[in-house]
């Protein structure tokens, strides 16, 4: 989920043609999720093959891909590791709420109450496992690279960033600006028309650029500073923050009192975490500088056979896209070879 800074932070709506024809290193996890909560049917339920399993992410991961490599952007998708140790207690708990979410989206199905039952079978998503694999096996098909962070896939992205691997790194999240990220982009996996859930209206989704520099400056403050204001909002490392504490007042305190602790000690706010562990998990991510990006040869006849015969997507659909996807693939090449020579 991220911390909210959306209020706060400065940014530039872009169309996305007007992006730089770049390496984006993407939150895979963020875009799955992104996948998986917009693709669906009217009712809610996500797309699905004949055998009853989900299908939605595969959609969106192989179109959105062939589409951002048409733009002339070069998708790099970076998974997570390990979880943190400050982070489980937090994904305990958002597993329960998912179960609740789900049981009350059948509920609401069953007695015609569907808006009910598109919103709680949204907030019922989650990434698995084999959501996760097939994701790397059809990348893999694709010729797309992939990076395992040992740890929280944002900040490995970030890295890449904070390297020159990558002009930005892509998620709907904000922690990206508290790992060190330079540049964020926002929007770019969901672009497009996207229906409002639980409503007969539509919204025009545009990719959101975030710069670093511009958000502190604006703000006036340090990255300690800003990692310091989002702790009082509340992270994945303390989601519940501080009880009356938003944005504006976060902003407010740090901007008055300089540091957490002199807002703690005066407010007489009492955290219930490790404040020092938590900082830390921002400012000194747990990320690696031993990562390859490996661009690979496209293998129509895999994507295919995974696709069409083993999910049941339009064998028409897939050819035409493959065919998008060879195209796109040589015009990247070739953009790489006159980058090298010139």
């Amino acid at each position: 989920m991220g911390v909210d800074l959306g209020e706060l932070v400065p940014h530039t709506v872009l169309d996305l043609d007007e992006l730089p024809k770049a390496k984006v290193a993407i939150d895979a996890y963020n875009a799955l999720y992104q996948f998986l909560t917009v693709i669906r049917q009217p009712n809610g339920t996500p797309l699905m093959n004949s055998k009853g399993q989900i299908t939605s992410h595969l959609q969106g991961l192989f179109y959105r891909t062939i589409s951002l490599l048409e733009l002339g952007l070069k998708p790099i998708y970076v998974f997570d590791g390990e979880i943190p140790a400050l982070k489980k207690g937090e994904l305990v708990q958002r597993s329960l709420r998912r179960e609740r979410a789900a049981i009350e989206a059948k509920n609401a199905y069953e007695s015609g109450q569907y808006d009910i039952a598109y919103k709680k079978s949204v907030q019922a998503t989650k990434v698995n496992a084999q959501i996760v694999a097939q994701a790397k096996e059809l990348l893999g098909y694709m010729g797309i690279p992939i990076i395992d962070a040992p740890f929280e896939g944002e900040a490995q992205a970030s890295k890449l960033v904070i390297d020159g691997q990558a002009y930005a790194c892509a998620s709907q999240d904000y922690d990206a600006l508290l790992f060190g990220s330079p540049r964020l982009l926002r929007n770019l996996t969901i672009t497009g028309k996207r229906k409002l859930p639980g409503k007969d209206q539509h919204v025009d989704v545009k990719p959101e650029l975030i710069e670093l520099s511009k958000v502190l400056q604006v703000l006036g403050l340090t990255r300690s500073q800003l990692i310091e204001l989002a702790i009082l909002i509340g992270t994945d490392y303390n989601p519940r923050g501080f009880p009356g504490i938003g944005p504006k007042t976060a902003y407010k305190l740090i901007k008055e009192y300089s540091v957490l602790k002199k807002v703690l000690e005066v407010k007489k706010l009492e955290p219930d975490f490790d404040v020092d562990a938590v900082i830390q998990e921002f400012s000194e991510p747990k990320v690696t500088s031993n990562y390859q990006i490996n661009w690979g040869a496209v293998n129509p006849e895999a994507i295919v056979n995974f696709l069409c015969e083993e999910q049941d997507f339009s064998r028409e659909r897939v050819q035409s896209a493959i065919n998008r996807l060879l195209v796109a693939s040589r015009q990247s090449a070739q953009q790489s070879l006159e980058k090298w020579f010139s």
